[in-house]
């Protein structure tokens, strides 16, 4: 029995959700819980700190979601074995949390043994994804998707709003993004908000940084 228990950081930001999740891995005798995470940001500093073998990662916070989260855990420690947490089979979030670096997901309404298997798997340097998942991944490759794909930012972001926040990047106010695009001002409104929300970002400023980190710039 000399066999150590998987070290895991637990990251959502509700308080009673954490703390029943990490109350039940740390109730079996193969995990152990590190510390927990209420933000994107926390989670970053607390994976730098703590170096766990497994993270529980919550897709949706409100400060930076978690497939940012995961990404930037994953830029500085490879080795990480990232799981998200969601309420729902989100292919879409899913898929993007996949191109960032996560290794599987467990749903929040999942049982005990569920967690335990899939949290297992990760450790042993296995991936878990559900059918559905399964099944996009495929028809990813299929259209020949490779890696070019795989890594393009911000997988979550359409490829309108991706255009939209090239354009931020560019210097680009709402009316020459419209002109430039050829939708009305409020349509652009609208993707700027979406972007804003999806980034995380209070403003242009911040996005335009957050776009030259990630290589979207003048084109």
């Amino acid at each position: 029995m000399s066999e150590q228990p998987v070290s895991i950081l637990v990251v959502d930001d509700h308080k009673l959700f954490r703390e029943g999740l990490t109350a039940l891995l740390d109730a079996a005798p193969e995990t152990a819980v590190a510390g927990e995470a209420g933000t994107g940001e926390e989670a970053i500093a607390r994976a730098a700190a703590l170096a766990p073998d497994v993270i529980l990662m919550d897709i949706q916070m409100p400060d930076m979601n978690g497939i940012e989260a995961t990404r930037r855990i994953l830029a500085d420690q490879p080795q990480i074995g990232i799981i998200m947490l969601t309420m729902l089979e989100d292919d879409d979030s899913l898929f993007a949390a996949m191109c960032a670096g996560a290794r599987g997901y467990i749903l929040k309404g999942a049982d005990k043994a569920e967690v335990l298997r899939t949290v297992s798997a990760v450790a042993g340097g296995q991936a878990l994804f559900g059918p559905a998942i399964a099944g996009r991944l495929t028809g990813f490759f299929q259209r020949g998707g490779g890696t070019e794909t795989a890594v393009v930012p911000f997988p979550d972001l359409t490829d309108r709003e991706r255009e939209v926040l090239a354009l931020i990047a560019q210097g680009a106010d709402n009316s020459e993004i419209a002109a430039r695009l050829h939708i009305s001002g409020k349509t652009v409104s609208n993707h700027i908000s979406s972007i804003f929300n999806k980034l995380q970002v209070a403003n242009r400023a911040q996005a335009i940084i957050k776009a030259r980190d990630a290589g979207i710039n003048n084109q």
